[in-house]
């Protein structure tokens, strides 16, 4: 008879399968996340011994020999430039904080089937048991042979920047953190089209992003490289600003970067009169300070499960309203974006990812709505399958146009 186990959520569960009746009603996360969410699938049969003898012994060996001897062939011949390695230690994962590479897993998995749904990119989920930058940086090393690209994944800041850095010198594979870059590509495509909606351009407008960490930091850089007029960007102790002398490395960089309206002080205080709120760090922002906003702002609240600014706070005042929730129109959802650039960089054979690349795709995304542009759509659904091609085509178009594509 099988054990009996007992799941977090109170629901008594054989072993097998099967659940016993409880006080608690029945969960179908568990359910479906029972025996994992992926599984490894031959892509060539093997029914007899002719069959074998092609996929391994003897036959096997003369494409390793021509591999050795030409080792570009490994993209022809083995699955290495169709698939991503998606890494984490556990760090930073969803709205859930340090769990743990084990606790991690069900998270990575859902990313991996997110890449083969979205992009028809196949995926394998890695959690590694150590959060010291430098040994993750030399155990991706020596994985990368396996692998056309590199997600990171639920690394936290400011350790993610360093990473990230340290392998892309190191490799000549595209290493992505999605967590910086996956957001801020959506959030400038929904950007483009809140502008294009209400008429401007994105040098007119002025930003304010809630939390310097991995997203607000990629987020603030990239809309800057895009053209935005200004942003200024605040953590727990409010603005990131050049007169602080509190700040990490990173926001140091920031400072240097960013706010050139030299405001300091508090959050609410820098959004009076901002034309754009983003949220990605969690807390709430009072309506007053939503109030104060430029006419025709745009409220971009991110955090998960509780935007920063409830979308029926948020609608009294803004133009357009985004936020990370499906629930809830215009959602920022880095879905939109990752499985479509590795799609596009392995497709090309591409190096790594630049800022042009990065561009690209917020730009083909933004496209997708087009004509369909309205207040509560400014940026397409992940089931929109228009996406992943546009993004796609995209991403290899501007790999070959910087330089990056090795076919």
């Amino acid at each position: 008879m099988a054990a009996e186990i007992v799941n977090p959520r109170g629901v008594s569960d054989t072993g097998d399968g099967t659940q016993n009746a409880s006080d608690e009603p029945f969960d179908p996360a568990f359910a479906l996340h029972r025996g994992g969410k992926m599984a490894v699938q031959a892509t060539v049969p093997i029914r007899d011994k002719d069959d074998l003898s092609l996929a391994y012994t003897p036959g096997v060996a003369k494409v390793c020999s021509a591999i050795a001897e030409r080792p570009e062939l490994v993209h022809d011949y083995t699955w290495k430039s169709q698939v991503v390695a998606v890494v984490t230690d556990g760090t930073a994962v969803l709205g859930l904080g340090d769990i743990g590479p084990e606790a991690s897993l069900p998270v990575m998995e859902g990313k991996a089937i997110l890449f083969k749904q979205f992009g028809g990119v196949d995926a394998v989920p890695i959690a590694l048991a150590t959060t010291d930058a430098d040994e993750i940086v030399e155990t991706v090393v020596r994985l990368a042979p396996s692998f056309g690209g590199v997600n990171l994944e639920d690394i936290s800041a400011p350790r993610c920047f360093e990473i990230e850095r340290k392998l892309q010198e190191r490799l000549d594979i595209p290493v992505f953190h999605d967590d910086q870059h996956g957001t801020a590509i959506v959030t400038l495509a929904a950007l483009r089209n809140a502008a294009r909606l209400t008429g401007r351009g994105l040098g007119d407008l002025r930003a304010v992003i809630s939390g310097a960490g991995a997203a607000g930091v990629a987020i603030a850089k990239f809309l800057l490289e895009a053209g935005l007029g200004d942003v200024a960007v605040a953590d727990r102790k409010g603005i990131v600003s050049r007169d602080r002398d509190d700040l990490t490395p990173v926001k140091r960089e920031l400072a240097e970067l960013t706010n050139k309206a030299g405001l300091s002080g508090s959050l609410e205080s820098a959004l009076a009169g901002a034309d754009v709120f983003i949220g990605v760090s969690g807390g709430t922002v009072p309506e007053p300070a939503v109030a104060s906003m430029a006419p025709n702002s745009f409220v971009f609240a991110m955090a998960n499960p509780n935007p920063e600014v409830h979308p029926d706070v948020a609608h009294r005042y803004a133009a357009v309203v985004a936020t990370g929730r499906s629930d809830f129109p215009n959602q920022i959802n880095n879905v939109l974006a990752f499985p479509g650039i590795f799609a596009g960089a392995l497709q090309v054979r591409a190096s790594r990812i630049t800022e042009g690349m990065k561009i690209a795709a917020a730009n083909a995304l933004a496209d997708v709505v087009g004509d369909e542009l309205a207040a509560d759509y400014v940026i397409p659904s992940p089931f929109d399958e228009r996406v992943a091609p546009a993004v796609t085509a995209a991403v290899a178009a501007a790999a070959r146009a910087e330089g990056v594509a090795r076919r």
